[in-house]
């Protein structure tokens, strides 16, 4: 396993070393055009950090933003390349929902030859009558727990360039090959029966232990009940 020393600070490829000083240049860009707005802060999130602490490679990139939609900072983005004589490429906008989640709207473009989405960090609030979460602005904390394993929960800070755990399991957790979610996990696959299966995925992925909580909410007779009616309804669906 990794030494848990070594698991604050990554080794960036050259190109990801680029992108992150080019994103520091926007932030700076968007700053000086608008002092009177709380100065943004960019994370990588999710798999990539998880790879890199792995010592793999990692393709795509995954920038959290704390306080603008991700498709507004993606055009910060290509203004910024264009103004800077890199090439631009077309974003694609993805909304959650377009009636009612404007602010959430993500994008995906090109940065430097390398795929990059652009998402705001999240929180996510579940009610008994339905699995559909409702998901508003949240701070770095709620996007790390709203996950679904610990380590799949860690931010990389391109300004401080620094590993993020905010579970205060993550690392640990990569480092001594346990699979576990962030939060209570009967509670977390109630919300979500397909969770199980990214459970089982990971840790069948990186041979991993499933911790013992989970392990035992995943055999839950209601858990496996909610989690076959929902493969059926996707299947219907």
């Amino acid at each position: 396993m990794t030494d848990a020393s070594s698991m604050t600070t990554l080794s960036l490829t050259p190109k990801e070393q680029e992108i992150c000083e080019l994103l520091v240049g926007v932030v700076e860009a968007i700053h000086t055009q608008q002092p009177e707005q709380p100065r943004l802060v960019l994370r990588i999130a999710g798999g990539w950090v998880r790879d890199k602490l792995l010592g793999l490679e990692s393709h795509d990139i995954d920038i959290a933003i704390d306080n603008m939609s991700g498709f507004d900072l993606a055009q910060h983005v290509n203004q910024y390349l264009s103004e800077h004589g890199y090439p631009v490429s077309t974003i694609a906008k993805i909304s959650q929902n377009p009636e009612r989640s404007k602010h959430l709207e993500t994008a995906t473009t090109s940065v430097l030859g390398l795929l990059v989405d652009f998402v705001n960090l999240r929180s996510e609030t579940y009610n008994s009558d339905s699995r559909i979460p409702q998901i508003e602005f949240g701070t770095p904390a709620d996007d790390a727990f709203r996950r679904d394993i610990t380590i799949n929960a860690l931010f990389y800070n391109i300004h401080t360039r620094q590993v993020e755990d905010f579970t205060g399991r993550g690392l640990a957790d990569l480092r001594d090959g346990i699979v576990r979610t962030p939060l209570e996990p009967f509670k977390t696959f109630t919300d979500d029966p397909l969770r199980v299966l990214r459970v089982l995925r990971f840790a069948s992925r990186f041979d991993y232990a499933i911790d013992e909580e989970t392990a035992e909410a995943i055999m839950r007779p209601e858990i496996k009940c909610d989690l076959d009616a929902k493969i059926s309804r996707e299947r219907v669906g």
